[in-house]
């Protein structure tokens, strides 16, 4: 099945193809999309999880990171699905 990644970037709608096979997650995918490295966040991200007694903390950070990066709504989708705002 075909999934795709909906995303607003400063303010913007797009959406990209996605594979596992070529990203970890959807993060990294419309980091790539955008041109963004992930060297910086991944090393927090890595002590962030290494500290944090749960997984909600690391979400927080995830989240709050790619906000600040200017990343919002960040959806993946089967080929059939078309986000609500697009």
């Amino acid at each position: 099945m075909a999934r795709h990644i909906s995303y607003k970037f400063k303010g913007e709608w797009k959406k990209i193809p996605f594979s596992y096979d070529k990203y970890a997650d959807s993060y990294e995918a419309v980091a790539a999309a955008e041109g963004i490295d992930l060297t910086a966040f991944r090393k927090m991200e890595q002590q962030v999880a290494m500290t944090a007694k749960g997984t909600g903390a690391l979400k927080d950070y995830r989240k709050n990171a790619f906000v600040k990066m200017g990343f919002s709504e960040i959806l993946l989708l089967r080929d059939d699905q078309e986000p609500f705002n697009l």
